[in-house]
């Protein structure tokens, strides 16, 4: 390892001049580096993945596809803070990821009230009879619970770093609150669209909106990621849990824009309640930290 100095001594007046140059650059310079960052370093690495998937350009990519593809890019988000970091520019905690055991109270909070909020608005679907439980595929579920479990998790803990983390404080350094909540949450629907476009646009006013919940989430536990983080993966935990074990199906009584188009809750009314009701929960819960503070 006698290379790793050598290195370190030829890197040092590059990443001085990239620290001075990202310090004083405006804060949309600062957000367009990072994501070049994330991009540029997964993007090799989504080249072998898709190579071994073959997987055509053109063509939409498969569900079974999108996780190897997703994974890198996900694993890789550490790295890049771990550099934001090293050049002195901003740590863990300024963008709301605290190292302590607080951290996970807040998780545990939150995810109970992400799943919790799913369980209600599924269960007023069921009762008004605008989808039924498939019985049958009950046996499906438990073996899904936990991979699904780490996968929400790790899910909510890099999107909520980028989107409520880093993207919502650097952009609340030059905008007010409400317009770094707008801004940040509307990039956050939009980047939803690489993926997938037919299905997405129908969710983007849900997936804003999911944002801005997650934003207030954060404000709810004094700036910190806890909260939001376990909503966020409470919600993909019991969402994709379902859509897996195949419990649920529309009977057809109602419109799909009130159950979720393209079966995605999020491009339906009943999606869009369900994040107002999350809403409306943080909200008195925040009401109850200012009288506490």
């Amino acid at each position: 390892m006698f290379f790793v100095p050598i290195l370190i001594t030829f890197l040092e007046p590059s990443a001085n001049a990239l620290l001075v140059f990202l310090k004083n650059a405006p804060v949309l310079v600062v957000v367009m580096a990072f994501f070049i960052a994330w991009v540029g370093c997964w993007l090799p690495l989504a080249l072998v993945v898709a190579i071994a998937l073959k997987w055509q350009p053109g063509k939409s990519l498969q569900p079974e596809q999108k996780l190897p593809l997703l994974l890198p890019l996900y694993l890789l988000a550490p790295l890049i803070f771990w550099g934001i970091n090293w050049l002195g520019l901003r740590s863990l905690s300024d963008y709301g990821f605290v190292g302590n055991i607080s951290i996970f109270s807040s998780l545990l909070l939150g995810l109970s009230l992400g799943v919790l909020n799913i369980a209600i608005v599924f269960s007023f679907q069921l009762w008004l009879g605008w989808c039924q439980w498939q019985q049958s595929n009950n046996e499906l579920i438990l073996p899904n619970l936990l991979p699904i479990l780490l996968i929400a998790l790790l899910v909510g803990a890099i999107e909520e770093l980028i989107f409520r983390g880093f993207l919502f404080t650097e952009l609340n350094r030059e905008y007010p609150v409400w317009l770094a909540a707008v801004i940040s949450s509307l990039i956050f629907a939009l980047l939803h669209l690489v993926w997938e476009q037919r299905e997405t646009i129908p969710q983007l006013p849900g997936l804003w909106l999911m944002g801005m919940v997650l934003v207030l989430a954060r404000f709810t536990d004094r700036e910190n990621l806890g909260i939001a983080w376990g909503l966020h993966a409470g919600w993909v935990w019991a969402i994709a849990t379902l859509d897996t074990a195949q419990v649920i199906t529309s009977t057809g009584k109602v419109s799909e824009w009130f159950t979720g188009k393209n079966k995605k809750p999020l491009a339906g009314l009943a999606g869009i309640v369900c994040v107002l009701l999350a809403g409306a929960i943080l909200w008195l819960f925040l009401q109850f930290v200012k009288l506490g503070d």
